[in-house]
């Protein structure tokens, strides 16, 4: 009973110790995962302090960042309005469809002619494929009638010579008359079967006599037919040009006259459908004429598109180069508050437009490539700050920015 009870004590012993490890096995998975989480929250929220400025600054001044898209809507929905009155418009005006077949110019007597010819060479086929299909099936079936007699014959003759004279016996000349008549009918079924793929092939010649004869029908139309469509095209180009170009004349007149309106958003609605119409209502329906023309239209296109670009990039260079010449405060006078904003928070220099060397946390204050004054001290609280902040992101007091610019300008529309 003692050693019992000391086999007992030591195996709850042994018990305990296990459960203990047990316990200490969770408490370490239970730190891990608590170690993890803790990570994943200290990493997100670095990324929301990193991200912070960002958030900050896209979600500044929102009525003048939402009114501009809320005028690319309008301008958007009135390009669409736009583009489906002008789509009914040309719909319904007559001309411009451009569908021209090349049978209008066969001879309509030539025409009636072929197609009757067509239609009863069609039916003439039909009805001797149905007959030949017919007489297929009754060679077919005279040939396994003659077959089937030809092998019962063979097997009763060959017990039948055994005991008397083949050529003398009268059962014998009897199935053997059987089995000609078999032949016989076999033959008749495939002679018929003959005379039926000889007249077919018949059919089929006079059905390639009639495709030549088309042929010839469809050459001599042919220049004429090439005649009508190109005039056709021309006709339809020349209806859809007079409705477009006068939109397009229009369009370039509010582009150049009209850019800073108060109206801008409606005008542009109208560009957009000016351009809508000329992509989409004009180019396809370009003469071809081999593609010369469209090509000759892409070159121009093309090469007037190209003279602007490097005209605009030639204006862009001389207008930075008499930037950067001018003094760090008149520069910073023609800076845009919002544009300024937003360039640093980016990490671009407003001025220049360059990388700002360092980054936002740069240890200078001046542009390293244009000399603009990015970043001072407040003059209350002496914290770093964005030069164009125009209060202190510290203590709220105004900034000289401020003083210089007292009301940021609404945001483009």
């Amino acid at each position: 009973a003692g050693d019992a009870g000391d086999a007992g004590d030591a195996g709850d012993a042994g018990d305990a110790g296990d459960a203990g490890d047990v316990a200490d096995l969770v408490d370490a998975a239970d730190v891990a995962d608590v170690a993890d989480v803790v990570d994943v929250a200290v990493g997100g929220v670095r990324l929301f302090l990193k991200l912070l400025p960002h958030i900050m600054f896209k979600s500044l001044r929102i009525p003048d960042r939402a009114f501009p898209i809320g005028m690319w809507v309008l301008s958007l929905v009135f390009a669409g309005f736009l583009i489906a009155l002008g789509s009914e418009v040309i719909g319904r005006l007559p001309g411009v469809e451009q569908s021209v077949v090349q049978e209008s110019f066969i001879p309509p007597a030539a025409l009636a002619v072929l197609r009757a010819g067509r239609n009863a060479n069609a039916n003439e086929r039909s009805q001797r494929q149905s007959q030949r299909e017919r007489a297929q099936i009754g060679l077919d079936s005279a040939r396994n009638k003659y077959q089937s007699a030809r092998e019962t014959f063979d097997a009763w003759i060959t017990t039948r010579t055994a005991t008397t004279d083949p050529t003398q016996d009268p059962d014998v000349i009897k199935r053997r008359n059987g089995l000609e008549q078999l032949k016989n009918s076999e033959r008749s079924a495939q002679a018929e079967v003959e005379q039926l793929d000889a007249k077919l092939l018949l059919i089929s010649q006079a059905r390639d006599s009639l495709g030549n004869v088309e042929t010839r029908l469809n050459e001599q139309a042919f220049p004429a037919f090439e005649a009508e469509k190109h005039s056709r095209e021309w006709s339809v180009f020349l209806i859809r040009l007079l409705m477009t170009a006068p939109l397009l004349g229009i369009a370039g007149w509010l582009v150049a006259k009209h850019r800073r309106s108060e109206y801008w958003p409606l005008s542009r609605g109208f560009v957009l459908f000016a351009l809508f119409a000329f992509f989409f209502e004009l180019v396809p329906y370009l003469p071809s004429y081999g593609g010369y023309v469209r090509d000759g239209v892409g070159v121009v296109l093309t090469v007037i598109a190209g003279l602007y670009g490097i005209r605009e990039m030639r204006k862009y260079v001389a207008k930075r180069q008499l930037v950067e010449q001018q003094s760090e405060p008149e520069r910073r006078r023609t800076l845009g508050y919002e544009e300024a904003i937003k360039k640093m928070v980016a990490g671009v220099c407003p001025g220049c437009e360059r990388a700002i060397a360092g980054g936002l946390n740069s240890p200078s204050n001046f542009c390293v490539h244009c000399g603009l004054n990015l970043f001072d001290n407040c003059a209350a609280c002496n914290t770093k700050k964005n030069a164009f902040y125009q209060y202190c992101p510290t203590c709220g007091v105004p900034t000289a920015a401020r003083a210089h610019n007292p009301e940021p300008p609404l945001a483009a529309v």
